[in-house]
């Protein structure tokens, strides 16, 4: 995969996932564009304030006047019904959903010839723990933007998104059950999903647009029922 001289924008890069696909991207010869509350090496700012993303979208596009790929991957709030306030849910969704499609919006007047979009979503837009509103919601309206965005960008760009499952973004190891009640036997790492990110943004993924693909070592295929295989309900 050639990304030479090629344009990244990420949102949430400064740790875990986003992190690790800034430093796949740079060590392929990119040029990538981190907004993150963390501070960080190009932009800092909050994605769920408009005039923000306004200013962030402008420094790039001065900066390289263009953008060849954009990853949305910041992390929404994650409360549950009995905790999370009007407010709260309303910020998770802005910065989950919203800041999203305004970026591409921002950016779509410069996308680059082979442009592709990469958005974030999890696991949890297709099944739920409790106490986990906000963070689903967000993560469900962002699967279904990647395909809306990809019918109306036809020809423009290609929209996909990546469902992780339990990714560890720190250098934490886990053994026993967190890793065997996998079906691959381990708990995800950064760069599984990072690899996806670069191969949905190269011409090798070409024919795929609208999709969304999971990466959860299997744990959504695994039936799980009372007294079967070690699985107790308690």
């Amino acid at each position: 995969m050639d990304f030479k001289d090629k344009v990244v924008v990420i949102t949430g890069g400064s740790q875990g996932i986003g992190k690790k696909t800034a430093e796949m991207f740079k060590e392929l010869g990119a040029h990538v564009c981190l907004i993150d509350l963390l501070e960080n090496e190009y932009f800092q700012g909050d994605i769920s304030d408009k005039e923000t993303l306004i200013q962030f979208a402008h420094k790039v596009i001065t900066d390289y006047g263009h953008v060849d790929y954009i990853i949305n991957n910041a992390k929404p709030l994650f409360k549950g019904i009995d905790e999370c306030s009007y407010e709260e849910f309303e910020y998770a969704l802005r910065v989950g959903v919203t800041a999203p499609f305004m970026l591409v919006k921002l950016l779509k007047p410069y996308f680059n010839e082979g442009a592709s979009i990469v958005n974030i979503s999890s696991s949890r837009d297709a099944m739920s723990q409790a106490q986990s509103e906000s963070y689903t919601a967000a993560k469900g309206g962002i699967h279904a933007l990647t395909h809306a965005l990809a019918i109306s960008l036809a020809g423009i760009a290609r929209v996909n998104s990546i469902s992780p499952g339990w990714i560890e973004t720190t250098d934490k190891k886990y053994d026993g059950p967190d890793a065997l009640q996998h079906p691959v036997k381990r708990v995800g790492r950064c760069e599984d999903i990072a690899e996806m990110i670069l191969f949905l943004c190269s011409e090798k993924a070409g024919f795929i647009t609208g999709e969304n693909i999971k990466i959860d070592g299997g744990m959504s295929k695994l039936m799980i029922y009372h007294d079967e295989d070690g699985w107790y309900f308690k």
